[in-house]
């Protein structure tokens, strides 16, 4: 039998793991977990969010949402939990997290072709062919090896940050309510309102709160999509209106008006007995997350059960490093995935896992592996980390801008949106039936 191994059981390596073993490959994966635990991760089980439980927008209409069709089609196990372990959250595909995670470790651990190693990878292993999938958590002596087998490369960072979560009964539904924005699907979100003075106290306290220290953080180093919450507010005052706390589609059933600002709330696990605040995630100190936000209306005496928390992620200059199936271009027995090759996101990193893994599985069977086209959201995000220009490189979320357009021009955004997807979704097709 045909033997790969897979560093590290976040969403990337879980998936990759899972692409390998499925095709009939005796899979070695290698997890520091319950041994070692990074700053961020606090469960035994694999793939952890951290962040948020959130998998962001559900619809093809939008690129995220293709790109978890996508992986539906290939038959992820990452998708096939998140499926099997949903929670309401309006027009995104939400997840308990525990359940989710709980779901995953089963699957892995069961699986008669994986075989789990519990062992933190301190420098790269001589072992081929090798997927590593450590994460942007990856250790500093792991990454001093991964830096040196790569020619020296500089490695890049940025700091990610995760959103603190209250019990639902702390929370004072007097002064919040239930809503989706624009009534899109049920009601899932609890929306905390705030008038002018409310926000404007919430709003000076929050800039002028005490950080926890970080080392050699700085405020423009910060990847935009994870922007600490109070760094997003000393950017200016109505910053935070027109992002987190943007009062459009939201009015307040009580009063019939749409509020001067909103704090909203997303379900965190099944029972909903458990909240986290959209988009606060946050690294000031826990002292003073407690007295800040509970400054927020209807989060007067909430619980928190799990205060924000910051750390810096580590990805590497993948152009010029990798191919789009994410092999090293100079080591194609070696691969990497996750948000180390500067994708960004949850969806993406565990679409690069399964493009490793696929692409392995492929080459280990002596089969070709299917071409994923740009006009796919796999194969843009491939062609992205590959390609794009060394200086200015960046971590990316999957967006219709990094795919090629349509050859007739739809002036609807959503209607075109949707072409796009079904243009994809064919390939995506043709390619499972190949698989």
């Amino acid at each position: 039998m045909n033997k790969a191994y897979v560093a590290g059981a976040g969403l990337a390596g879980c998936e990759a793991a899972w692409q390998l073993a499925e095709r009939g490959i005796s899979v070695t994966l290698y997890e520091m977990k319950p041994k070692k635990y990074t700053p961020a991760h606090k469960s035994p089980e694999y793939a952890e969010l951290v962040c948020s439980n959130s998998l962001r927008a559900a619809g093809v209409e939008n690129a995220v949402g293709l790109l978890k069709e996508e992986m539906r089609r290939l038959s992820s196990l990452i998708m096939e939990a998140a499926d099997n372990t949903r929670v309401e959250a309006g027009g995104a595909l939400a997840v308990d997290r525990q359940r989710f995670s709980e779901y995953i470790t089963k699957k892995i651990r069961s699986h008669k072709n994986i075989t789990v190693v519990e062992k933190e990878i301190t420098c790269l292993p001589d072992e081929r062919p090798l997927i590593v999938a450590t994460g942007p958590l990856t250790s500093p002596e792991l990454g001093a090896s991964i830096r040196e087998h790569l020619g020296g490369g500089e490695f890049l960072g940025f700091f990610d940050a995760a959103a603190p979560i209250v019990t639902y009964e702390s929370i004072d539904m007097s002064r919040a309510y239930f809503k989706s924005r624009y009534d899109k699907g049920t009601a899932d979100y609890i929306n905390c309102p705030m008038t002018e003075e409310e926000y404007r106290i919430f709003l000076e306290a929050l800039v002028s709160a005490e950080a926890a220290e970080v080392h050699g953080f700085e405020d423009d180093k910060v990847f935009e999509g994870c922007m600490p919450v109070e760094v997003m507010g000393r950017r200016g005052y109505d910053t935070l209106r027109y992002g987190p706390l943007k009062p459009v589609g939201l009015r307040d059933p009580k009063t019939g008006q749409t509020p001067y600002a909103v704090v909203q709330l997303r379900r965190d696990n099944r029972e909903g007995t458990l909240y986290n605040l959209v988009g606060f995630q946050t690294h000031l100190k826990f002292g003073e997350q407690k007295r800040v936000f509970s400054l927020i209306p209807g989060l007067g005496n909430a619980e928190f059960v799990r205060y924000g928390v910051m750390h810096r992620n580590t990805y590497i200059k993948s152009p010029g490093i990798l191919n789009p199936d994410y092999s090293v271009k100079n080591d194609e027995n070696l691969y990497f995935a996750g948000q180390m090759t500067g994708v960004e996101g949850y969806i993406e990193s565990a679409s690069s896992g399964l493009m490793a893994g696929l692409s392995l599985a492929m080459k280990l069977c002596g089969k070709e592996c299917p071409e994923f086209p740009q006009t796919t959201a796999i194969g843009a995000l491939g062609m992205y980390v590959s390609s794009g220009s060394v200086g200015d490189f960046q971590p990316m979320n999957i967006n219709f801008g990094i795919m090629p357009p349509l050859d007739v021009r739809i002036k609807v955004k959503k209607e075109k949106n949707a072409a796009i997807a079904a243009r994809s979704l064919a390939v995506i097709d043709e390619i499972a039936k190949k698989l």
